[in-house]
């Protein structure tokens, strides 16, 4: 049993490890889950700069993805619609309504120019066999900005979730620029569906924000949903309205939708009903606010990590620092063995020393002639040895490339070359002002290519109150109790106890002191002795002081309790008084005056006795009421 025990454990932990790492959690360092890193793999594989039918890259990708095309189809067309990465040719859904693509095999993508420059990198990535063992795939993509920021993402592990939301890639790149260059930055949501987001409680990423559709109210009698907030679509939205308008919160004739690559829906407002008296309701009853709550949970070295928007700008703008001296020094090296063969090239034709190995007659012989002839231009050569395999270079050189070796033309290469590698030292001397020019070009690509749409910031920041569904709605229901047969409710032929709302909770206080705090309904039983029934407001309940006069069942003495009802469990009871006393009355006003009757009696004379309520101190619930006399009491007159 504990074998069986220690392989489930350890099964389940692989498979929880396997889940966050390799499926659902993004990787801090190029922004990616896993799916989504092999489609862009199998992108710059393919790229040949035409388009490629999606089902044709999906097939490209299993072999790196062992999970199957049904999960690559939808997140290369989710990845494709944020209009960065991917160019996109044919009917990729629409995200404005929530219309689904059209099939793979109809639909064609390619890599974008700015992708390439961002991921693709082979000689600074790192790479692990593909799950099969015949392939080769990126572990991660040296990222040269914050796409995980950009893309925004939503993941559900084992144990742990994500929900990072999508921010404007220019103000991204420009917020990295100013951590570069130690200047304050903020970094807030920009939504490609565009309305208005609430970011006071937005936390750097790991709160919540407020979203809104934005509302024309312009014409009284109509209002236009003219941008929707992030997270709905222009089906979820109408049918929300429609609930809404079903359940008599909102008064519409009808809803009109005319949506195309702009969203416009019309809601027709009913007869004496207008435009700004209807935009309260539509926050509180319709998705057009919502409340999103946000996690920033990433992989980080391996390892999920919460961080802060502000804390993955400053780790990319680090990592962007090393990647581009990373890749300063490889081409600078790669330069200087250019350089180096040019040289040796120049010598070896313009000194003739290819002349020497025409009298050799073993391997060996021509090898230590072509070095033997380098001896009297060590100078011109350099530090830099000369090795085996470059003897190899220049004895494979044709006798047509000698004969038509042009002097001025190799020693313009050089000079280029020279000149290539003194740029680079100057860039590596001044790396974070290259890093920000850089950016700074990133920046003018998105501006000035129509293909990034998401270039100017959509979605306006702002801040407003949330609005509260039992606040927005009337208190135009009439609550009745019928005192013969005990009955409660909103269909209930009785007498009017209030008026309350739909979202209201009813406090029933009964003659035995028995309370209890219930739903509004149609007709519920709460007895023929109900002494205090009113809408259990928590705000309201909070502030009120219930004064409860009870005699004890056995004795009859009269005793006073002061408490506030502040807690409830829906439809529990509960009790003010002990139990077997009778309530004899019940008041809500902090201030007043009442007469104790008592019960005549022999050698009693005082039969009335008065009192202020405000004599005594507030209680708690639990605790026991005050003795006020030791008189058998009959009954209570309330005054003043």
């Amino acid at each position: 049993m504990a074998f069986i025990k220690n392989i489930f454990d350890r099964n389940f932990l692989e498979y929880a490890s396997y889940v966050i790492k390799d499926r659902a959690i993004p990787d801090l360092e190029d922004g990616l889950k896993p799916v989504q890193r092999r489609i862009l793999h199998s992108l710059f594989e393919m790229d040949d700069g035409k388009y490629h039918k999606v089902a044709t890259v999906s097939g490209h990708c299993a072999k790196y993805h062992p999970h199957g095309e049904q999960s690559i189809n939808p997140a290369l067309v989710v990845l494709a619609n944020k209009e960065l990465f991917i160019d996109k040719q044919g009917n990729f859904g629409n995200i404005m309504t929530g219309d689904d693509a059209a099939a793979p095999r109809y639909i064609e993508c390619r890599v974008t120019p700015l992708a390439k420059d961002i991921f693709y990198n082979p000689k600074l990535t790192s790479w692990a066999e593909s799950y099969d063992g015949r392939n080769k795939e990126p572990l991660l993509f040296p990222a040269k900005i914050p796409v995980v920021l950009i893309l925004g993402v939503e993941g559900i592990a084992v144990g742990m979730s994500t929900k990072i939301l999508p921010h404007n890639a220019i103000e991204v790149l420009e917020a990295e620029i100013a951590c570069l260059t130690g200047k304050k930055f903020e970094l807030y949501p920009d939504f490609p569906t565009g309305g208005y987001v609430d970011v006071s409680l937005y936390e750097g990423g790991n709160g919540k924000v407020l979203v809104r559709a934005k509302l024309d109210t312009s014409d009284p009698k109509r209002i236009l949903i003219t941008e929707l907030p992030f997270g709905s679509t222009t089906e979820s939205i109408i049918n929300s309205i429609d609930n809404a308008a079903r359940n008599g919160r909102i008064k519409i004739l009808g809803i009109n939708d005319f949506t195309t690559d702009k969203v416009e829906i019309e809601i027709k407002l009913a007869r004496g009903v207008y435009a700004q008296e209807t935009v309260d309701a539509l926050f509180a009853f319709t998705e057009c606010e919502q409340s999103i709550s946000i996690n920033l949970l990433v992989i980080k070295n391996g390892l999920p990590a919460v961080m802060t928007v502000n804390e993955i700008i400053k780790y990319h703008a680090k990592q962007l620092v090393k990647i581009l001296t990373r890749e300063l020094e490889l081409e600078k090296k790669e330069l200087l063995d250019k350089l180096h063969l040019r040289t040796l090239e120049r010598i070896f034709i313009e000194e003739r020393i290819y002349k020497a190995i025409e009298k050799m007659k073993t391997v060996k012989g021509v090898h230590d002639a072509v070095i033997s002839g380098f001896k009297p231009f060590a100078k011109e050569v350099g530090p830099r040895k000369i090795t085996d395999d470059d003897v190899e270079h220049l004895l494979r050189i044709p006798i047509r490339r000698i004969s038509l070796y042009d002097i001025n033309k190799a020693r313009d290469e050089m000079d280029q070359i020279n000149a290539r590698i003194k740029e680079i030292n100057s860039h590596l001397k001044n790396i974070v002002a290259y890093s920000v020019t850089y950016l700074k070009s990133i920046i003018a690509k998105i501006k000035n290519n129509e293909e990034y749409g998401r270039g100017a910031r959509k979605t306006v920041v702002g801040e407003f109150d949330k609005v509260i569904a039992k606040e927005v709605v009337k208190r135009d229901v009439d609550l009745k109790y019928d005192s013969k047969s005990g009955y409660l409710g909103t269909n209930v032929s009785g007498a009017k106890i209030a008026e309350v709302s739909p979202f209201d909770r009813i406090l029933a206080i009964r003659r035995n002191g028995m309370y209890s705090v219930m739903d509004l309904c149609d007709k519920t039983f709460v007895g023929a002795d109900a002494w205090h029934i009113e809408a259990a407001d928590k705000e309201v309940l909070a502030k009120t002081v219930f004064t409860v006069i009870y005699k004890e069942k056995e004795t009859g003495f009269p005793y006073i309790k002061r408490c506030i009802i502040e807690g409830w469990i829906i439809n529990k009871d509960y009790f003010l008084v002990p139990d077997g006393a009778e309530v004899l009355h019940i008041e809500t006003r902090p201030k007043f005056t009442f007469t104790l009757h008592y019960k005549p009696k022999s050698r009693l004379k005082v039969l009335t006795e008065n009192f202020k309520a405000q004599d005594y101190n507030v209680r708690g619930l639990k605790a026991g009421g005050i003795r006020l006399s030791n008189k058998e009491v009959e009954k209570v007159i309330s005054g003043k």
